[in-house]
């Protein structure tokens, strides 16, 4: 528990200053910037607090120039506090609509124009959230994604859900599949307890959508590469 408190001590102690300081700031300027780099660092602090060791691997050189839909596996509830401090600019998230009741932290997250996702299976929700993120897409962020909605319970990888795939082919925007391995030690699914060890991130090379005939080829395709990095 001490990995977890740690991590507790560090969002305290340094996020409640920011959100202080931060959002205002935002209200006031329209700017999420600050805010969003403020966020990244206390994420990359708290990992280091709590014995959280990120080894990175990028298989291919980004375009700064680009924005990117960055789909990852899920394994646990640390994977966005590894994953997000390592990608290049600001990202949105695909996330469940819940979470944006938490306060303070659900506020941040609109302000920082995070996805809601309904699980209540209807075509207009996965529309709208699709539309959402195109929108984020053309005002200049990335958009990531943990494809399979939810964190496997075993570490292999569920079925993928069709609301991102069907932003890829409709934007355009490259995809780099995403292989986390090792946060479903440090925290498991159903615990609260965190654990110190070592998490890699394997980032593999762009995949075009305009390259593949069908959402489900492009599907395929993100599956490959990530079940490829998991086994690295």
């Amino acid at each position: 528990m001490f990995a977890a408190l740690t991590l507790l001590a560090v969002y305290l102690a340094l996020g409640i200053p920011v959100a202080i300081v931060g959002i205002p700031w935002t209200l006031a300027t329209g700017d999420i910037s600050f805010v969003y780099r403020c966020a990244m660092g206390i994420l990359r602090i708290g990992s280091r607090a709590a014995g959280i060791r990120v080894e990175a691997e990028w298989r291919a050189t980004l375009d700064p120039a680009k924005k990117y839909l960055f789909f990852s596996n899920h394994l646990s509830n640390l994977d966005p506090t590894v994953l997000l401090p390592l990608l290049p600019g600001r990202t949105s998230v695909f996330i469940k609509r819940s979470l944006m009741k938490i306060p303070v932290l659900g506020y941040g997250m609109k302000l920082a124009n995070f996805i809601p996702v309904d699980r209540d299976g209807r075509i207009e929700s996965a529309k709208q959230s699709v539309e959402t993120a195109a929108g984020v897409l053309e005002a200049g962020a990335h958009v990531t994604s943990f494809v399979e909605g939810t964190r496997s319970p075993d570490g292999r990888l569920l079925p993928f859900k069709k609301g991102p795939f069907y932003l890829a082919m409709e934007s355009g925007a490259p995809v780099v599949p995403v292989s986390i391995s090792g946060t479903e030690k440090l925290m498991r699914k159903g615990s609260l307890k965190v654990y110190p060890g070592n998490v890699k991130v394997v980032f593999h090379a762009p995949l075009e959508p305009g390259s593949f005939a069908t959402r489900e080829d492009l599907m395929a395709a993100v599956r490959e590469a990530i079940e490829a990095g998991l086994d690295s």
